[in-house]
């Protein structure tokens, strides 16, 4: 992703949040908008830091909280771990967790999406959302 994309993202992430775009916020913004995996508060702060070093960890939460609130941000608690952020625009996906060290993977199943449907449908629902969690670990 280039710089002015990855700007444009973090931009439009704090007008929706109906948030100032200040230097700091931008750091933060752009560290979600830029991320593959799922960092904590923690994480996003060092790697915001690495933007702006004088971002201020309460900065940082109200941030994360403000964007979280909008649902701009999805947030996940994997196993009673730290919540962790990932922005809210992105496909649907689920998520395997390896429970030896914390790594966190995104796939995506045409056959577990069909079955879940057709749980839902044997049983006389219809899925408005759902999250899977996959805590595993390496075969071995």
């Amino acid at each position: 992703m280039s710089d002015r994309v990855d700007s444009d993202e973090a931009d439009a992430l704090l007008k929706a949040a109906g948030l100032r775009i200040t230097k700091p916020r931008r750091a933060i913004a752009r560290v979600l908008a830029d991320a593959h995996d799922h960092p904590d508060a923690e994480q996003v702060l060092a790697r915001a830091r690495e933007h702006d070093p004088s971002i201020s960890q309460a900065t940082a939460y109200r941030t994360l909280a403000a964007l979280a609130e909008k649902g701009l941000l999805r947030t996940h608690t994997f196993d009673g771990s730290a919540t962790r952020f990932e922005v809210a625009n992105r496909p649907h996906h689920d998520h395997l967790i390896d429970v030896e060290t914390g790594e966190v993977r995104e796939f995506v199943s045409g056959e577990i999406e069909r079955l879940q449907r057709r749980v839902a449908k044997e049983h006389g629902y219809e899925i408005i959302a759902h999250r899977l969690e996959l805590y595993c670990r390496k075969a071995g």
